[in-house]
């Protein structure tokens, strides 16, 4: 009797051991996959860099959410923020990713102020915008508390859902974007989820139009901590030397400034200022490590091997020019240069009225850049 229970308690825990590695089994298979690495993010013009680091993080973490959503990237989310609050512009952004004050929008009360015609009684008893008789939109990406509600994350694990935080805010804006599961590559589905998240075709527009500039720095991937060696050295230490000398229009070369030339599309001349002007300072540099470029920008986009934009600043190497155009795709409207630093920066002479100087690169007609070393 005790062998045969002793069999029969060692076929019940064998069972049970079966049925808990089956069960273990199946959760695997059903629990989503894990989100990929956060990968390095240098600095983006424009946008605040604990902004960025929360935008990226949402797209990361995004596959736990909506593991059926497909296409979710950093410039999305950064094109819708950009219009909602200019990357929560005029606000102190703690480590934690607290904004304040509070980005509140107009009281929605229907009376027509802020342009509001319709009416939306409060949701939250005031919890998330103050106003316990309306609504209000709430930070960085102007949710509305009852939307909040379905659409709203914890992704800084602080176990708070917070549209005021800016992790928490943007893993919630791409949520409410994906919805149950779209392919946010294919442009038609990305217009449609623009479309939900404000009902205006100008407004898709606009956010469009900021995505495509963002996506120029194709996957959103900047490589940090990069440190140029050899001739590239040379070239970012000679164009560094020259941070603060004045901007002028024709000015600069392979000796270092001089004065410019009258007059600049705005009508400002050099012919009284010594200093550089962006290809100049270009010029200059590259000379000291005897290679000899055109005068114009356009014209030192041919000098070397083309990166072109497609490729994004993650291909780009300390030492490259790198180029802005009023057509990306037009290398003949190419109108301004600069080299590339790394880490998304760029030292450059911007403009009249300004001086040399480091800066991240600008987010409006990047067109890729020009290696030479």
């Amino acid at each position: 009797m005790t062998r045969r229970l002793g069999c029969g308690a060692a076929t019940l825990t064998f069972l049970l051991l079966a049925l808990v590695l089956v069960a273990a089994v199946a959760a695997t298979q059903l629990k989503p996959p894990p989100a990929p690495p956060i990968q390095a993010v240098g600095a983006v013009s424009g946008i605040p860099e604990r902004m960025l680091a929360a935008y990226q993080n949402a797209a990361n973490r995004l596959p736990e959410e909506v593991p059926a959503c497909q296409g979710m990237r950093w410039p999305i989310l950064a094109g819708i923020a950009r219009i909602e609050s200019h990357h929560a512009t005029g606000r102190t952004i703690s480590p934690a990713g607290d904004i304040t004050p509070h980005i509140l929008g107009p009281r929605l009360d229907g009376s027509g102020a802020g342009g509001n015609i319709t009416a939306f009684p409060d949701t939250d008893n005031g919890r998330f915008d103050g106003d316990t008789a309306y609504e209000r939109a709430v930070g960085p990406f102007q949710f509305l508390p009852s939307t909040w509600n379905g659409s709203g994350r914890d992704a800084n694990d602080d176990r708070l859902t917070d549209p005021h935080n800016a992790d928490d805010a943007a893993l919630g804006a791409a949520v409410y974007l994906c919805g149950k599961g779209r392919n946010l590559d294919d442009r038609d589905q990305l217009k449609a989820a623009i479309f939900q998240y404000n009902h205006s075709q100008a407004y898709v527009a606009d956010v469009l139009g900021w995505i495509d500039r963002y996506s120029q720095l194709a996957t959103g991937t900047i490589p940090i901590g990069q440190r140029p060696t050899g001739t590239a050295r040379t070239v970012i230490e000679a164009a560094l030397a020259q941070e603060g000398i004045p901007y002028s229009w024709g000015g600069g070369n392979a000796d270092g400034p001089s004065t410019g030339i009258c007059c600049s599309p705005s009508g400002k001349s050099g012919t009284r200022i010594r200093g550089f002007d962006c290809s100049g300072l270009a010029l200059y540099a590259y000379a000291q490590v005897g290679i000899n470029l055109p005068r114009t920008a356009a014209a030192q986009a041919g000098a070397g091997r083309r990166i072109p934009a497609s490729a994004g600043v993650g291909a780009l190497k300390p030492g490259d020019l790198v180029f802005f155009a009023y057509n990306p795709t037009n290398d003949s409207t190419i109108h301004h240069v600069g080299i590339y630093l790394g880490n998304g920066q760029m030292i450059n002479a911007p403009r009249p009225g300004t001086n040399v100087r480091t800066e991240a690169l600008w987010d409006d007609g990047f067109a890729g850049g020009t290696r030479l070393l």
